[in-house]
């Protein structure tokens, strides 16, 4: 495929404590008041306290309901909770649709059979330790939680691409056994895996197994406050849902991956190693849904050569694809962070110039031709320039 043809968008089945995909308008059930003509606050209320929801009978995440509660028009956030329920489920109604909600049911039953049999291998995978976990530099960044000390250990070879050394060596090699052990029991007990999306043949969604509660807590804790100085234009101050999995690459593995965007606001991918050579990211610009299949210019194109243990952090809608692994066996941690108030937020926007390289092209363009004709009906008027 060329490397400015048609870009190909993931589809990928209901994981993690994710939104579904798509933006299909759900009517309300009858007899119950609709809220549907209120829009959701773009910041959040940060002095509001959300509700518990840990009892509610949900497909979702209960983070999910309290991170949005702090968005609800001002005249909801005293109503009831059942009212306020009620308006978020059709608000999040609008990216699931009744085909996608049966797939997130059936999903959350076998992911229950799952944890109900599976004995993980290394227990201190499940919940996050950052000392063991991450490298100091990548610690002391996140506890002094500034701008400046995020870009201390960050390089930005590309707009908006941003690298950094994350994980301890050790516990990659802890959550590579992890995942080789999960495939191996799935294989004894001849059990289906869930591969992480309709592009990926191998690999693993790290949620099915357990590491759900490990993988929400690295996002808010560790990746929202870097999201939130460096990605506030497509939601990542407002991070409340993630999909996260392991790819797989080489001999008897996929090979390479076309060229695509991911369903996410902003991704996290990072090299677990093994052996390998090739396999390189090869990133095109970013674009809305209208552009997402336009021509990239020069200045877009970056390669970026995977290093074990360093991280790379880019937009979603960056697109991407990885060239093939020539030699050895590649194994990455991907991690889609999404918002659901950017995502409520999106419907109501046009022009996306503050992100989309394609938009920003067009404003330009009009900007440029307003004044060429504002210039030209001067002269034509008799007007002389100075």
């Amino acid at each position: 495929m060329s490397l400015d043809g048609a870009v190909e968008m993931r589809e990928d089945p209901p994981a993690g404590n994710g939104n579904g995909n798509g933006a299909v308008t759900v009517a309300p059930p009858t007899g119950r008041p609709s809220y549907g003509n209120r829009r959701l606050r773009l910041n959040p209320n940060t002095e509001h306290k959300p509700e518990r929801y840990d009892d509610l009978e949900a497909e979702l995440d209960p983070s999910i309901f309290r991170s949005l509660e702090r968005h609800l028009p001002p005249s909801m956030l005293e109503a009831p909770r059942d009212s306020k329920v009620q308006f978020m489920k059709e608000i999040i109604a609008r990216y699931l649709s009744d085909g996608e909600r049966t797939r997130v049911q059936r999903h959350k039953e076998y992911r229950q059979k799952i944890m109900s049999a599976y004995q993980p291998l290394h227990k201190e995978l499940y919940n996050v330790h950052p000392t063991t976990f991450f490298v100091p530099s990548f610690v002391k960044a996140i506890n002094e939680n500034t701008e400046e000390s995020f870009r201390n250990i960050m390089s930005e070879p590309s707009p908006k691409v941003y690298t950094f050394a994350m994980l301890q060596p050790t516990f990659c090699e802890l959550l590579l056994d992890e995942v080789e052990n999960f495939e191996r029991w799935v294989d004894a007990v001849k059990f289906k895996i869930m591969r992480p999306n309709t592009m990926n043949k191998y690999g693993a969604v790290l949620d099915d197994f357990g590491l759900e509660a490990m993988l929400n807590k690295l996002m808010e804790e560790f990746i929202c406050p870097i999201s939130k100085v460096f990605f506030p234009e497509v939601g990542g101050s407002t991070l409340d849902s993630h999909h996260g999995f392991v790819v797989e690459y080489g001999k008897d593995k996929d090979v390479e991956l076309g060229f695509h965007v991911d369903d996410s606001e902003v991704t996290l991918n990072i090299c677990l190693g093994k052996q390998f050579s090739g396999g390189e990211l090869f990133f095109r610009g970013v674009r809305c849904d209208k552009h997402v299949n336009s021509e990239t210019q020069p200045e877009e194109i970056f390669d970026y050569s995977h290093v074990p243990g360093q991280a790379v952090l880019h937009r979603g809608r960056h697109r991407h694809g990885a060239r093939a692994t020539t030699s050895g066996h590649r194994i990455n941690l991907l991690l889609w962070c999404r918002s659901s108030v950017f995502r409520e937020m999106k419907q109501y926007q046009k022009d996306f110039s503050n992100w989309c390289g394609e938009c920003q092209r067009e404003k330009k363009e009009r900007q440029r031709h307003s004044v060429a004709a504002t210039k030209l009906a001067f002269l034509r008027s008799g007007g002389s320039c100075i």
